[in-house]
């Protein structure tokens, strides 16, 4: 292709990189103060939140309490939850639920009773809750506030959607002299092929997980880790990489992508069995199918391991044919399109990639190691999934964290000005690739072994092979991205490889069993849970 030339440089007040639950939201929350620019690598419904199907985490109903969801996500996070954060989110959770339905978000109501003390809405349960206190729109509550916030955003005249724009990198003060602070991005216009120059006066981060960066994965295609790389090439310290939270339930199909099958199916009564139709959850967790995802994860690898089967069964047959359609739609529907049959039979489920439960370290109000650069969503670490995030709780925390950062941006609003003109994207020394194969046999090798040595179940000689491999790749694609243009998935290619680094140095650093990190060479959790810290200076 020709040149990927540099534009006239763009400036906004505010820059956010991603339009998923907790950009759109922010973007949402600020507009009010100035300009505010949401980059979507594809179309804005491109990222993970319309995929989340069970719902939004919160105490809503009287007979649940702050106390037993702050309890009940300490226990799944498995001693490493911030308890502070923990604290802070779970008591804004109401409110965050009520600026939703304020946007207009349709979260599915209860039937009409004689009892007016009923909640207005219907809360369903999922794994690791004791209470009901998970608010949805039927089974695809992410897609409906996604839609929701979406046309809010694009009714709003303070808010440019840029779609098909992909971010390449954060651009640095320390480039121009300047404090260390973030003044924009290089950002790579896939539609037109060149790069653009984005100035803003504060940057977030709002790019999601980094599911890609396996074989299996209930995560879109543009989860592959760009905050997360973007940030640590910046200079931000990332933390828990190594937890990697596997849904237990993707249906297995070779044309259903991995596609998920909500917690609340099993949270509605759905049964877990072997090939030959006996139940098992009992023999490793006495909350059985409700245990944690953790657990469940674990218990269906170790079984699909020992009878060499391609897949465990899920069953809630035994429900009525009324209350499957009615509480499960969009998975009903789905299922007989690739032809099975929720109301009659179990159908075939393996676990899946699917929440990156560590990131890029930011505090209580978003903020970075970087002045300037924000965090919210998945691609962040907050402390509030521990070792395990426990259903529903992604959503609530993009939202609480959402309105939090907005607020800490308002706050220093006046203090801040508009960046100077940026360094234009060279790309004078580089020639168009005739090798493109050479990225897709790299990707395909990097998920492939992460799959294979980085899963759910690892050993020390899996990592070190993996880290053996992730070197070499790591050359192999700078060399590349040094020498050739720059396309959409070079760029993703050289987030995942970075991406993958941090997950299995973080891997080998922890000699322990905890949560989502399982090996079996240290079976036993250490006695004293502590954080895997990684710092860009202490390589």
């Amino acid at each position: 292709m020709g040149a990927s030339r540099s534009l006239q440089q763009q400036q906004y007040d505010v820059l956010v990189i991603g339009s998923g639950a907790a950009g759109l939201s922010l973007a949402l929350k600020l507009a009010k103060l100035g300009q505010v620019a949401v980059i979507s690598k594809t179309k804005l419904w491109s990222g993970s939140t319309p995929y989340a199907q069970g719902g939004v985490s919160a105490v809503l109903d009287k007979s649940d309490s702050l106390s037993a969801h702050v309890n009940d996500t300490l226990n799944a996070g498995a001693g490493l939850c911030d308890k502070e954060t923990v604290n802070f989110t779970v008591a804004n959770g109401a409110q965050s639920i009520n600026w939703l339905i304020e946007q207009g978000v349709p979260f599915t109501r209860n039937k009409p009773k004689k009892n007016k003390k009923q909640f207005a809405y219907h809360l369903t349960r999922e794994g690791g809750h004791s209470h009901r206190r998970v608010i949805h729109a039927d089974d695809a509550t992410g897609a409906a506030i996604a839609e929701t916030l979406i046309q809010q955003a694009k009714a709003h005249p303070n808010i440019s959607l840029l779609e098909r724009h992909l971010a390449i990198d954060l651009i640095h003060g320390e480039r121009l002299g300047l404090k260390k602070r973030c003044l924009g991005a290089y950002v790579f216009d896939r539609k037109k092929r060149c790069v653009r120059v984005i100035a803003a006066r504060f940057v977030v981060l709002a790019t999601g997980g980094a599911g890609k960066v396996y074989l299996y994965t209930s995560n879109p295609d543009t989860a592959t880790g760009d905050g997360m790389a973007m940030a640590w090439r910046a200079g931000c310290r990332v933390a828990n990489m190594e937890f990697i939270q596997f849904h237990p339930t993707c249906l297995y199909h070779p044309q259903a992508k991995s596609f998920l099958i909500s917690e609340a199916v099993r949270g509605e009564g759905g049964r877990l069995l072997l090939p030959n139709g006996k139940r098992f959850m009992d023999k490793f967790d006495p909350r059985a199918e409700l245990a944690p995802r953790d657990i469940v994860a674990r218990a269906i690898d170790h079984e699909m391991k020992r009878t060499g089967s391609d897949s465990v069964f899920l069953d809630i047959s035994h429900k009525s044919d009324k209350f499957i359609t009615e509480h499960f739609p969009n998975i009903y529907q789905r299922c007989r399109e690739l032809g099975f049959d929720l109301r009659r039979e179990p159908i075939p489920v393996v676990p899946a990639a699917h929440y990156t439960c560590g990131g890029v370290i930011i505090d209580r109000h978003g903020q970075t190691d970087v002045h300037g650069l924000f965090a919210i969503g998945e691609v962040s670490f907050t402390g509030l999934h521990g070792a395990n995030r426990m259903a529903s709780n992604s959503l609530l925390e993009c939202v609480v964290f959402a309105d939090s950062t907005a607020a800490a941006i308002e706050a220093q609003w006046q203090q801040v000005d508009m960046p100077p003109n940026l360094p234009a994207w060279d790309d004078s020394r580089v020639t168009d690739s005739d090798e493109e194969v050479v990225v897709a046999h790299n990707w395909d090798e990097l998920r492939r072994f992460m799959w294979d040595y980085v899963g759910i179940v690892r050993t020390t000689k899996r990592l070190q092979r993996a880290q053996h491999r992730v070197d070499l790749l790591q050359s192999e694609i700078l060399e590349y991205y040094r020498h050739f243009r720059i396309s959409n998935d070079l760029i993703e290619l050289r987030n995942l490889v970075q991406v993958a680094d941090l997950i299995i140095r973080s891997a080998l650093a922890r000699q322990e069993s905890r949560g989502l990190h399982y090996t079996l060479d240290f079976p036993n959790s250490a006695p004293l849970a502590h954080n895997t810290v990684l710092s860009p200076e202490r390589r």
